[in-house]
């Protein structure tokens, strides 16, 4: 039986597309899970955990987001400085009127993996809270 050798890829054979994401009216689980996907780069055939494979990709209407619930009230958002008495938490509606930018890349931030090629992919993640953005002449529309 023969059998044939995959070459594997190389970092000179990732392409990198652009992708707009419009989260209006999507939960905000079910927009990250879409927009971590295409960062990873799980989506094209010669993807490797090992490499950053992924993709750019801009998402619209980021204020417009959903939530299931009672999340609005009842999801914390924390922070810790580290000293005693430093832990700061807000709710999700607080989050969302301050920076709604935020809510989204929070969510996403969580679906990536945890290892050095994180801080790369989140670099090609652009979120905008409405659908006016500055990147229409790399996406050619």
């Amino acid at each position: 039986m023969k059998s044939t050798i995959i070459p594997s890829t190389k970092a000179n054979d990732i392409k990198r597309v652009w992708h707009v994401v419009d989260v209006k009216g999507k939960t905000i689980g079910a927009a990250a899970t879409e927009i971590a996907v295409k960062l990873m780069g799980k989506g094209k055939p010669n993807f490797v955990r090992h490499l950053d494979c992924g993709d750019y990709v801009v998402v619209i209407n980021s204020k417009l987001v959903e939530s299931t619930g009672k999340k609005e009230t009842k999801k914390m958002y924390g922070n810790y400085s580290g000293y005693p008495g430093g832990l700061k938490e807000k709710a999700l509606w607080q989050v969302r009127k301050e920076n709604p930018n935020e809510v989204i890349r929070h969510a996403v931030w969580g679906m990536l993996p945890t290892n050095k090629l994180r801080d790369r992919l989140v670099t090609r993640l652009f979120i905008y809270p409405d659908e006016k953005h500055s990147h229409t002449e790399v996406l050619g529309k």
